[in-house]
């Protein structure tokens, strides 16, 4: 499959503040490629390096592989974007706010406002004023804006911010279908892990500006596959023992001190064996899944992320 927007070394100072440093990422054309990160990790940077609303201080972006500035500006008609909170004129309809956006663009055909209405599911509302749409609407109201010109690359930050449960539900099976059935690339933030967990084929996590880790879905299913959790009378030997025996190093000490063992290679009962030849009491003994919460706020609390 091939690359629909790369970038190498990619970086974005404001005076002495970096935004973004040295970041590369390759989404590739059908993925819904999920960017997870705190506030201020850079995710909005990026979006707006992506869509020419900022330029970066160094490295190199290529959309649909062009990367001179001309070249680039021609690629981002293939792409539409939501980044931050949608913007429109409160005083005038949903139909009217499409038509201008339409015409800003230079979209030929003034069917084009009646059939993106159709997609995002607001031919009903298209008399509705602005003001007086509930925040569901509105977002279905900004993707029908960032669908306008066909896009090919959907760019969506934060797009369930502020839904209700059934907004975002409602959301995620709108994107899927997009992604599935008209063949749209989506690039993607979210606040909503456990949502994202359900929609991203490869994820991206940023922390301070800095790529941590791009990783297929299939890959991170296998990583957060299970883990164990240990309670034993003297954790800091066991994590020894856990590494000269076992040869096994992903691994967490707790607060609470149980050690958390990830990607587990034997049986619950081998691990709770190797503490008891060896004279430690074992408290606690569980099996579970790990979360993609779980799995980011691994990696911060070891100093990765």
């Amino acid at each position: 499959m091939d690359a629909v927007i790369e970038t190498k070394g990619l970086t974005k100072r404001y005076g002495a503040f970096t935004a973004l440093d040295d970041v590369g990422v390759t989404v590739r054309r059908g993925d819904v490629f999920g960017l997870v990160g705190d506030n201020g990790a850079g995710k909005s940077t990026l979006f707006k390096l992506l869509c020419g609303l900022a330029f970066p201080t160094q490295g190199e972006l290529r959309l649909f592989g062009s990367h001179a500035p001309r070249d680039l500006e021609r690629q981002r008609a293939r792409v539409g974007a939501i980044i931050e909170q949608p913007g429109f004129y409160p005083a005038l309809s949903v139909e009217k706010n499409l038509e201008c956006c339409r015409i800003q663009k230079g979209v030929p055909g003034k069917d084009r406002v009646a059939r993106v209405l159709d997609v995002v599911g607001l031919t009903y509302a298209k008399g509705f004023r602005c003001r007086e749409l509930s925040m569901g609407m509105k977002q279905r109201l900004g993707l029908a804006m960032a669908l306008m010109g066909e896009p090919e690359v959907l760019i969506l930050d934060e797009p369930t911010s502020g839904l209700d449960p059934s907004g975002i539900v409602e959301m995620r099976t709108f994107l899927q279908q997009l992604n599935r059935e008209k063949g749209i690339t989506i690039v993607v933030s979210s606040h909503h892990l456990a949502e994202l967990e359900q929609l991203a084929t490869v994820y991206a996590f940023l922390s301070r500006g800095r790529l941590v880790e791009q990783v297929s879905a299939r890959t991170l299913q296998t990583r957060c596959a299970d883990c164990i959790d240990i309670g034993v009378s003297d954790p800091a030997r066991y994590t020894v023992l856990l590494e000269r025996e076992l040869r096994h190093e992903r691994y967490q000490v707790l607060p609470d001190g149980t050690v958390r063992i990830f990607d587990p290679q034997a049986s619950v009962e081998t691990y709770s064996a190797l503490a008891s030849a060896q004279g430690l009491g074992v408290c606690k003994l569980e099996r579970r899944k790990m979360s993609l919460e779980q799995y980011y706020l691994e990696m911060k609390e070891k100093g990765a992320a």
